[in-house]
């Protein structure tokens, strides 16, 4: 079992850092800061999350000889998700710390000008935004942050390690090479 760390430590590395990399470049860019914000983070979760699969399917092949059943599968799955979603939460705590970024304030001014660019009500937009600062509040706390952010990928590396178990478990799928 120690060697399913392994692979848990290594590709969770590589998926949070793929992740990491690609959101400090799109922040960075100003590529990120609009309303398709949410739709670019959850595609940068995908795209970094794929390191699951490969994970899965290299211990599968490796240690395992090309066969792996759905609950081994799965372990090692959650695994490289678990370490991936740490790096991801601990990242942006880091990053607030490191820059002072006000993430509510940011939130607020890019609502408030989407609200405005929509039409809405100036009556609207005050009561929605009253409500982010609120929450504002409620979001100083670590102990409600870090969770918030586990939330926003726990979901995704779930689904990818569902899948990924339940592809990978069948050894006709991309077969292990045989040493020449």
């Amino acid at each position: 079992m120690h060697r399913t760390i392994r692979y848990d430590l290594v590709y969770g590395g590589l998926a949070g850092l793929i992740i990491v990399g690609i959101s400090l470049v799109a922040y960075a860019t100003g590529l990120v800061g609009h309303s398709s914000s949410p739709t670019f983070g959850y595609l940068v979760m995908l795209v970094g999350l794929t390191m699951i699969f490969v994970g899965v399917k290299r211990y599968r092949d490796v240690e395992l000889g090309g066969v792996i059943g759905f609950g081994r599968a799965l372990l090692v799955a959650l695994g490289i998700g678990l370490v991936a979603a740490i790096i991801y939460a601990a990242s942006f705590e880091i990053y607030m710390a490191v820059t002072g970024f006000d993430f509510i304030t940011w939130f607020s001014e890019v609502r408030e000008r989407e609200l405005v660019a929509s039409g809405a009500a100036p009556a609207a937009i005050q009561a929605e935004l009253a409500e982010i600062r609120a929450f504002g509040e409620t979001y100083k706390n670590p102990a409600i942050r870090i969770p918030i952010h586990f939330l926003e990928i726990g979901p995704v590396c779930i689904v990818v390690a569902l899948l990924s178990a339940a592809l990978l478990r069948n050894p006709r799928l991309l077969p292990a090479r045989r040493a020449a």
